[in-house]
Protein backbone atom coordinates (compact mmCIF):
# COMPACT_ATOMS: atom_id res chain seq x y z
CA UNK A 1 0.00 0.00 0.00
CA UNK A 2 2.71 2.19 0.64
CA UNK A 3 4.78 2.19 -3.01
CA UNK A 4 1.12 2.90 -4.33
CA UNK A 5 0.92 6.23 -1.98
CA UNK A 6 4.45 6.69 -3.08
CA UNK A 7 3.26 6.27 -7.15
CA UNK A 8 0.39 8.34 -6.34
CA UNK A 9 2.78 11.33 -5.00
CA UNK A 10 5.61 10.95 -7.89
CA UNK A 11 2.70 10.96 -10.23
CA UNK A 12 1.19 14.03 -9.19
CA UNK A 13 4.50 15.62 -8.46
CA UNK A 14 4.81 15.92 -12.63
CA UNK A 15 2.59 18.49 -12.81
CA UNK A 16 5.21 20.71 -10.56
CA UNK A 17 7.81 20.31 -13.35
CA UNK A 18 10.53 19.24 -11.88
CA UNK A 19 13.21 17.86 -14.38
CA UNK A 20 13.40 14.61 -11.89
CA UNK A 21 10.03 13.66 -11.45
CA UNK A 22 9.70 12.67 -15.11
CA UNK A 23 11.75 10.02 -15.44
CA UNK A 24 10.46 9.03 -11.69
CA UNK A 25 6.79 9.49 -12.63
CA UNK A 26 7.89 6.97 -16.05
CA UNK A 27 9.54 4.12 -13.57
CA UNK A 28 6.18 4.96 -10.87
CA UNK A 29 3.96 4.13 -13.43
CA UNK A 30 5.69 1.16 -15.07
CA UNK A 31 5.60 -0.49 -11.82
CA UNK A 32 1.97 0.32 -11.11
CA UNK A 33 1.13 -2.01 -14.25
CA UNK A 34 3.62 -4.23 -13.64
CA UNK A 35 1.77 -5.32 -10.69
CA UNK A 36 -1.49 -5.06 -12.76
CA UNK A 37 -0.69 -7.45 -15.35
CA UNK A 38 2.06 -9.70 -13.67
CA UNK A 39 1.48 -9.61 -9.90
CA UNK A 40 4.58 -8.50 -9.05
CA UNK A 41 6.50 -4.69 -9.36
CA UNK A 42 9.55 -4.95 -11.60
CA UNK A 43 12.16 -5.61 -8.74
CA UNK A 44 10.12 -8.72 -8.11
CA UNK A 45 10.29 -10.02 -12.01
CA UNK A 46 14.34 -9.69 -11.61
CA UNK A 47 14.63 -10.73 -8.43
CA UNK A 48 12.39 -13.96 -9.55
CA UNK A 49 14.41 -14.29 -12.92
CA UNK A 50 17.81 -14.10 -10.69
CA UNK A 51 16.56 -16.76 -7.99
CA UNK A 52 14.46 -19.12 -10.28
CA UNK A 53 11.41 -18.33 -7.17
CA UNK A 54 7.91 -16.85 -7.57
CA UNK A 55 8.60 -13.56 -5.60
CA UNK A 56 6.40 -10.38 -5.09
CA UNK A 57 5.69 -8.05 -3.18
CA UNK A 58 1.64 -9.07 -3.20
CA UNK A 59 2.34 -11.99 -1.75
CA UNK A 60 3.28 -9.98 1.23
CA UNK A 61 0.57 -7.41 0.97
CA UNK A 62 -2.10 -10.87 1.20
CA UNK A 63 0.12 -11.85 4.53
CA UNK A 64 2.56 -14.35 2.70
CA UNK A 65 5.94 -15.18 2.47
CA UNK A 66 7.70 -12.83 -0.11
CA UNK A 67 8.81 -15.98 -2.07
CA UNK A 68 6.64 -18.81 -2.71
CA UNK A 69 7.44 -21.51 -0.82
CA UNK A 70 8.53 -24.93 -2.66
CA UNK A 71 5.90 -27.33 -2.64
CA UNK A 72 6.69 -31.05 -1.18
CA UNK A 73 5.99 -33.81 -2.69
CA UNK A 74 2.55 -35.29 -2.03
CA UNK A 75 2.03 -38.35 0.62
CA UNK A 76 1.59 -41.55 -1.17
CA UNK A 77 -2.57 -42.70 -1.36
CA UNK A 78 -3.27 -45.26 1.75
CA UNK A 79 -3.94 -48.98 0.53
CA UNK A 80 -7.16 -49.63 0.57
CA UNK A 81 -8.46 -53.55 0.07
CA UNK A 82 -12.10 -55.03 0.60
CA UNK A 83 -12.58 -57.47 3.63
CA UNK A 84 -16.14 -59.01 4.65
CA UNK A 85 -17.94 -55.86 4.78
CA UNK A 86 -15.44 -53.49 5.31
CA UNK A 87 -13.05 -51.57 3.82
CA UNK A 88 -9.51 -51.62 5.38
CA UNK A 89 -6.89 -49.12 4.25
CA UNK A 90 -2.90 -49.33 4.65
CA UNK A 91 -0.39 -46.87 4.81
CA UNK A 92 2.35 -49.63 2.98
CA UNK A 93 1.00 -52.55 1.38
CA UNK A 94 4.47 -54.01 1.22
CA UNK A 95 3.48 -55.11 4.82
CA UNK A 96 1.24 -57.52 3.35
CA UNK A 97 2.32 -60.94 2.50
CA UNK A 98 -0.08 -61.08 -1.05
CA UNK A 99 -1.58 -58.01 -1.21
CA UNK A 100 -5.75 -58.19 -2.87
CA UNK A 101 -6.04 -55.68 -5.22
CA UNK A 102 -7.27 -51.96 -4.49
CA UNK A 103 -10.27 -50.75 -3.86
CA UNK A 104 -9.19 -47.85 -6.55
CA UNK A 105 -6.53 -49.22 -8.34
CA UNK A 106 -4.81 -45.54 -9.75
CA UNK A 107 -1.73 -43.77 -10.11
CA UNK A 108 0.58 -43.56 -6.57
CA UNK A 109 3.07 -41.34 -8.09
CA UNK A 110 2.73 -38.00 -9.92
CA UNK A 111 3.47 -38.16 -13.89
CA UNK A 112 6.36 -36.21 -15.23
CA UNK A 113 4.52 -33.42 -16.73
CA UNK A 114 2.72 -33.23 -13.08
CA UNK A 115 6.11 -33.26 -11.35
CA UNK A 116 7.32 -30.58 -13.73
CA UNK A 117 4.46 -28.38 -12.79
CA UNK A 118 4.61 -29.00 -8.89
CA UNK A 119 8.61 -28.08 -9.35
CA UNK A 120 8.75 -25.31 -11.47
CA UNK A 121 10.50 -22.47 -11.31
CA UNK A 122 9.58 -18.14 -12.52
CA UNK A 123 8.96 -17.51 -14.95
Amino acid sequence: MRRFLVLLVCLSATACGTPWTEPVAAVGGADLVSIMVFKRDMFDMVWSGLTGRDCSVVRLDRGQSYCRPIEPPPPLPPYCTHTLGDVDCWTSPAVLPNPPPGVADGPTQLTPEQEANRTRTWP
